[in-house]
């Protein structure tokens, strides 16, 4: 087997070889295949070119299509094959490493202009054709008036032998000649074409300009003109053709005859109407796809004054265990019922449903009362989703989320609506899913910064945009600094400095946590180390540092702690980590083994936010921990006075538990000397909070130790 293509010109040359082998056979080129493949390998750059495009480029697609026609690719058959070719290969050799839904969406789009140019292409050279023979007929017509004897062979021969319709009239519309190819396609008798008038040929069809060109034509304005016209047959079928309608005069110049060229183009049509079809809905379920979808909320988003437009964004919840549990052809079947159902729930004028891909579908509502409308359709859309479906004898239940927008038109653009209409299904799917919500713009633009601040993370660490913050932790005993908790900041170039609230979680959830809690990590023991030389005779400094479960889980989590001491020269008793409580609820030995390696070392380990979960207190027994950190809120049940007994009572419980396990107490947000005070009495170790100070540079902790150290 031959190894797959490396480099893009070995995947471009591979694409091109494909592409020649499709529609050499149908060529009428006199080159050999090797020299068709050479021709067809520009245009298969261009293509390569036009897929990978910052912008679509119809013109380009349409002159690719051209193109096919000047290397002799003039069946249809070869255009049918090339198509083929780019909507099964194009992307696989040609598309990089470019989002795939987008390249595939890209690829449909060339395929239709590409469809659009051959046609063109086809009929400026039928045309010329045409034109050569309408030549040769005015030239025997000409001749004929002059020298009938001399031309009245040329011009039968001309006539008579032509692949394309002629058929010539007076000016008033009798027809007086038709050739055997107009018959053919018409499909009747000479006796019964010689019988009609022009003028009984209106079709619905005709463009409101075909009969102005024709009055012009016979009065003797206008030498021709050339539409696109249909004609009903006899048996009901609709011809349709290139038509080209040319005025013959006498030798004096004046208007005599009307000479009609027609080229039967209905196969080529349905051919172009099926390419269209294709290229607009979806293979799986028959639904108009993401194209026509934005084709008609375009449509709908420029009407006119007093339009408002309504949309259902769904998305199936659970979809993706339904095709591993059982399977992707148990998933379409799945798909194609749902299609059904929505299709069901969409009759109304102005409405439409649609499939984006995957489990994803749209409804659209339009006209002036889609507030209304739009509400009912999503009710239908969930009502029907309420029967279950049965797959392969399994009774499967549909549920789904959707997220609904609505307003007046001309306000948005589609990608906007639709990126609303998106966000908006998330939150509905976040709610708990088999529901639906309203699009609301605060929390949208809520959603896009996180997206932004999520896009900017990655990058936001090496271009040292965070920085650290220090809290001093407090001894309530004697008031003298023992150590500060690290809380790292964002200084984002537009937001300003954000909290780890904002982006601690995005940080998790993309993975950055890792290395971004590593680089506190590191410059927190570096900001320890400077602390103990500084203050050595201030007593040991401690810094806390905060662990996300993100973080206890990663397998490097020891050794990157243990080559930060040494590296920075620190010992293990100066650094505690900070691990939160519901972190550690029901956690097993594997999850603790690294903490309890770095409490052997002489780690601290703190069991931050204590009180906020399910506090088991007969777990402290196997946690490593050797500090609790109480939560703010038991601080905050004591800045009324009196404080509420029931809270003291227990906090000094577990003040109590505490020590008698070994355990020191911190007490986070504490904000007034009362407070301080009475968590003294109640015999907490240490504390932190804006009364002694609020989070700064390590400067400030500097000062107060100072303090401490002065007296």
């Amino acid at each position: 087997m031959n190894a797959e293509p490396d480099g893009p010109e070995d995947r471009l040359r591979r694409f091109a070889t494909i592409w020649s082998r499709a529609v050499f056979p149908v060529t009428t080129t006199s080159s050999t295949r090797p020299e068709f493949e050479e021709q067809l390998l520009p245009l298969a750059r261009r293509l390569s070119e036009a897929l990978r495009a910052r912008a679509f480029d119809a013109d380009e697609a349409r002159a690719l299509g051209a193109a096919l026609v000047t290397v002799h690719c003039t069946d249809p058959e070869a255009l049918s094959r090339t198509l083929d070719c780019v909507d099964a290969y194009l992307v696989l050799y040609c598309g990089g490493d470019g989002d795939q839904q987008d390249l595939r969406l890209r690829a449909s789009r060339l395929q239709h202009a590409m469809a659009a140019g051959f046609a063109q292409a086809l009929r400026e050279r039928t045309r010329a054709e045409q034109e050569a023979i309408s030549a040769a007929a005015l030239k025997a017509q000409g001749v004929v008036a002059q020298a009938l004897h001399a031309s009245e062979a040329r011009f039968r021969a001309v006539f008579e032998g032509a692949a394309i319709g002629i058929g010539m009239a007076d000016l008033d519309g009798n027809i007086l000649q038709v050739n055997e190819a107009l018959l053919r396609m018409f499909g009747i008798t000479e006796q019964t074409m010689l019988g009609r008038n022009v003028a009984e040929w209106t079709h619905p069809e005709d463009a409101p300009q075909t009969w102005t060109l024709y009055d012009e034509l016979v009065r003797g304005d206008r030498e021709h003109y050339h539409v696109e016209k249909a004609f009903s047959r006899p048996d009901g079928t609709a011809l349709w053709t290139n038509l080209t309608v040319s005025l013959l005069r006498d030798a004096d110049g004046n208007p005599q005859y009307q000479l009609a060229l027609m080229e039967d183009t209905t196969e080529r049509r349905l051919l172009n109407l099926r390419l269209r079809y294709e290229a607009t809905h979806d293979a799986l379920t028959g639904l108009p796809n993401r194209t026509f979808f934005f084709e008609r909320l375009e449509k709908a988003l420029g009407a006119g004054k007093g339009q408002r437009f309504g949309l259902c964004y769904l998305d199936l919840d659970g979809f993706k265990t339904i095709n591993d549990s059982l399977g992707h052809a148990a998933g379409d079947r799945l798909l194609v019922e749902v299609a059904d159902r929505l299709q069901s729930c969409t009759t109304a004028p102005g409405e439409m449903v649609a499939r984006l891909g995957g489990d994803e579908f749209v409804a659209l509502t339009t006209g002036p009362d889609t507030e209304r409308e739009v509400d009912e359709l999503a009710s239908r859309i969930m009502n029907a989703l309420v029967a279950p479906v049965s797959v392969d004898g399994r009774e499967l239940t549909v549920r789904g989320s959707i997220g609904i927008v609505e307003g007046p038109a001309g306000e948005r653009s589609a990608a906007e609506v639709l990126r609303s209409a998106d966000i908006t299904m998330y939150r509905a799917k976040a709610s708990g899913g088999n529901r639906f919500e309203l699009a609301d713009e605060e929390a949208d633009a809520r959603a896009i910064t996180r997206h932004g601040l999520t896009t900017a993370l990655p990058t936001a660490l090496d271009r040292g945009e965070f920085f650290i913050e220090y809290q001093p932790l407090v001894h309530l005993g004697d008031g003298s600094v023992r150590g500060a908790e690290a809380l790292v900041r964002w200084l984002h170039p537009q937001h300003g400095v954000l909290g780890p609230d904002r982006f601690i979680p995005l940080a998790e959830h993309t993975g950055l946590i890792v290395p971004l809690g590593r680089w506190v990590l590191e410059q927190s023991v570096r900001q320890a180390r400077e602390w103990r030389e500084r203050h050595a005779d201030a007593g040991p400094m401690r810094i806390n540092v905060n662990l996300s479960p993100c973080q206890l889980t990663h397998p490097g989590l020891v050794q990157d702690t243990v080559d930060i001491l040494e590296r920075t020269g620190v010992e293990p008793d100066a650094l505690c980590l900070e691990v939160t409580e519901s972190a550690l609820i029901g956690a097993d030995d594997d999850l603790l083994k690294p903490l309890r390696r770095l409490a052997e070392m002489g780690v601290d380990i703190a069991l931050d936010d204590f009180g906020t979960g399910y506090s088991n207190l007969a777990n402290l027994r196997r946690l490593p921990v050797s500090i609790l950190k109480l939560d703010r809120s038991f601080t905050q049940s004591m800045q009324q006075f009196p404080a509420d007994p029931v809270d003291l009572k227990i906090v000094e419980g577990i003040v109590s538990l505490a020590h008698s396990l070994d355990l020191a107490v911190t007490v986070e947000g504490v904000e007034t000397g009362a407070q301080a005070e009475q968590l003294r009495i109640l015999g907490c170790d240490t504390a932190q909070g804006w009364y002694y100070a609020r989070p700064g540079p390590p400067e400030r902790l500097h000062e107060l130790a100072l303090v401490d150290a002065t007296g």
